[in-house]
Order: structure tokens, then sequence, then C-alpha cells
């Protein structure tokens, strides 16, 4: 749902871009020195090669950059034109806007990011995403709020539907999520939250001919005038030892959310979901600097029913990255069962490009039976651009392939998990 390629970041260079799943983490403690940012200084970065650009072509030397991991309390405010692309969105122009700072000397660096997006299928993206840290780390406060008029494609529910039975859902959507989280041992956070759905303006564009849509059979007693509305309570469970969140070297996540909305938060009626967040990253071979990531986004619905348009779907996470090889929304079903891994090496001594191949596996449940009865596998192969050296943040540029002709091209700044 994103749009994921922020080319003006790269050629202005003026703020370092967090990774996908970065924005909205906890990072590690100031104190810890695990991941030494000296000891990138002699590596080479896209940001590198704009200074030589510049040098060569205006002949203005650019001074050498240097990071020392220093602690900063004040604060940064950038902006930048960008272009993007995924599947779901086409080609795309944006506004992005970053604030970062520390609240104190001894707190993570805290940060918001904003973006206005406009789409070649007239879909509206602004989201409003912040991480902020108290002093010492005792609490994280994150939100992810969003505003989204956002015409895409739906296939069904389960793990049986065709692609030739696809058609478009038009729909404009507020997200209003927030979770307060409280440090309860180093690299461990509980907490609880509040998150607020609304889907308004909802209409099928161009159903199959002569048939009852599983969109029209599933909220024929539920959607309300062309809406869909959840309000509920999330309780949270986070562990992460990763030193760097933006390129993991090693270290585990996981998340756990729970969510219960019930009536008397307004709700026309129950239900509750389990998400469940888990990824490791290994050294391998253990002496050098490639890695093998591991990860699982399981999606279950505990009980009642989901509204159709938050059932667990392909690339339904909060930052769209499950499913690589398969369009945004492609399966969709009460419960979702994910696990992929990736294999991230060098392919320059210098640090500069890097390369990946992936592959990964995702089920739903089928509304009859209730059991998974079928495995989507996708797999693929991608490179990566040093955007920033000191960070570790690349470009990620990748080619997945799905089941059935299904595939496409899927680019991030930050690794995809």
């Amino acid at each position: 749902m994103k749009v994921i390629v922020q080319l003006a970041a790269m050629l202005l260079c003026l703020f370092p871009v967090t990774g996908s799943n970065a924005q909205t983490e906890p990072h590690t403690a100031p104190g810890d020195t695990t991941h030494k940012f000296h000891r990138y200084k002699d590596e080479l970065d896209f940001k590198d090669l704009a200074g030589d650009l510049w040098h060569f072509t205006t002949g203005r030397k650019v001074t050498k950059r240097t990071d020392t991991g220093a602690i900063v309390t004040k604060l940064r405010i950038s902006a930048v034109p960008a272009a993007g692309y995924s599947l779901a969105t086409g080609l795309a122009g944006l506004v992005a806007a970053n604030a970062t700072f520390r609240t104190t000397t001894t707190a993570n660096t805290s940060t918001m990011v904003t973006s206005f997006t406009y789409t070649v299928r007239n879909q509206i993206i602004l989201p409003v995403l912040a991480s902020i840290w108290t002093g010492r780390n005792k609490y994280n406060i994150v939100t992810d709020w969003r505003y989204l008029k956002f015409p895409s494609y739906t296939y069904g529910l389960g793990g049986y539907t065709k692609v030739s039975e696809g058609y478009e859902i038009n729909y404009s959507a507020i997200r209003l999520h927030s979770t307060l989280l409280r440090m309860l041992r180093p690299n461990v956070y509980v907490g609880m939250g509040y998150n607020f759905d609304y889907f308004y303006n909802i209409d099928e564009l161009n159903p199959p001919i002569g048939k009852i849509t599983d969109f029209q059979r599933y909220e024929i007693s539920k959607i309300v005038n062309k809406t869909e509305f959840a309000s509920g309570i999330t309780f949270n469970f986070l562990y992460d030892t990763r030193a760097n969140t933006v390129n993991p070297e090693k270290g585990n996540y996981i998340n756990v959310i729970y969510r219960t909305n019930v009536t008397m938060l307004g709700n026309h009626y129950s239900w509750r979901s389990l998400v469940i967040d888990a990824r490791k990253y290994i050294p391998f071979p253990a002496n050098s600097e490639n890695v093998l990531a591991l990860w699982t986004y399981d999606w279950f619905t505990v009980s009642g029913q989901p509204p159709y348009l938050m059932m667990p779907n392909t690339g339904g996470d909060p930052f769209s990255n499950t499913g690589r090889g398969y369009i945004l929304g492609r399966f969709r079903g009460n419960n979702m069962a994910y696990l992929e891994g990736e294999y991230r090496f060098g392919l320059t001594n210098n640090g500069l490009l890097g390369g990946v191949a992936f592959v990964n596996a995702e089920s739903f449940t089928e509304m009859q039976s209730g059991k998974f009865e079928t495995i989507a596998p996708g797999w693929g192969a991608g490179l990566r651009l040093k955007l920033d050296k000191f960070s570790r943040t690349n470009i990620a540029v990748d080619y997945g392939f799905g089941l059935k002709g299904s595939g496409g091209l899927f680019v991030n700044i930050g690794e995809v998990f």
C-alpha cells in the first residue's frame, strides 16, 4: 500500500532514510556498541558517488563525510520530492518529510515521517508515522495514522481464487493506530494501544457479471451504507535484540499484537485478532557480513469476523512487504500463515553493491472448512545499492515470482524485513 521508491531521497541525500520497518520500531539503546558506525567509514555508498559526481561536474570538492554515531538532541527536519512504483500503485509522485530528534541524551532517536502520494491509478496516500522515546527509553509512543483513497484489486477469499476473477474495489480509509510501550528490561517492552479503522465510499467496480462475489457474500449482513468500521484495544509485547533495525546483521525480533474489537467501543459486531511477527538474523558464514534472514508473519482471527478490507491478506502487513511475487491483496482469508527466508550477500568489496535471494510461502484458511488447504510460494532475487554506509541503508530492488505467471518488481528503501 505504501509507495516504496524514493528516488529524490537518493539524489538529494538530504536525510538518512530509515527502512520500511524501521520507522516505527525501537532502536538499540544508546549504550549498545554492537553497531559501530566508524566501521563503515571506508566503504562506498551512493552519497559518496553523488559527491564525486558533483566534484567532477562543478570542480568543487565535497568534504569527506564522517559519522561517529554521536548523540545529537537537536531537531532535524528535511523534505524531498520523490517518485515511486509498486504493483498495486503503478507509478507515483510524492513529497516526503522527515523529522528526527532525541528527547534526552539517554533516549533513542525519535522520528516523525509523513508524505503525500498521488499515483497514476488516482490513489492518494497520506501517512503520519511517529516513534517517540522518553529518557532511558522507559517509554516508546508509536503512532501510525493514515488517510487513503485506494482503488485496488480483490480476488476473493481463500487460496483457490484465480487471477482472472480479480476486479477493482474502490474505497477511502482513515487509520488511527497509537501504542504506548513500556520497557520491562533491556530489549523487552509491553504496552497497550488503541486502533481505529474506518473505510467508506466502498464500491465494487466491474465485478464478475451474473455471480455473487466473495465480498458481497461475506459482507451482506455486515457492511453499513458502504462503510466498514473497527475500533479496538491492543495488547502488545515486543522483544528486539537487533543493533540496527534498518539492516540487521544479527539478532532477534518478536512482536505480538492482540486486538479486541467489542461493541462497547462502537463496533457493529465483536471480533478479535492476533498477529505474531518474528524475525531472526544469522551471520552466515559466521565470520562474514553475509546474513541469513528468517521471517514469519502469522495473522489470526481469534473470534468473530473482521471487515472484508481488514482481513489478513497478501501485503496486508503495516508496510506491505509480505508476499513478494504477488500483488497486494492477491490472497485473503480469516487466517494467514507466512514464512520467508532471504540470503543477503555482498557483491563488491567496497560495500556499494549487494545481492539477495529469497523464497516465501503464504497460506490462507478457506471460508467453508476453516482450514489451510493451499500454499502459494514466491521466490526471486534482487540487488542492493548502499544509500548510506553509516546507517547501512540500502536501496532494495527485487524481482519476485509466484504461481501461474504472477510476478513483478518490488522496491524498498531499507530491507524488506
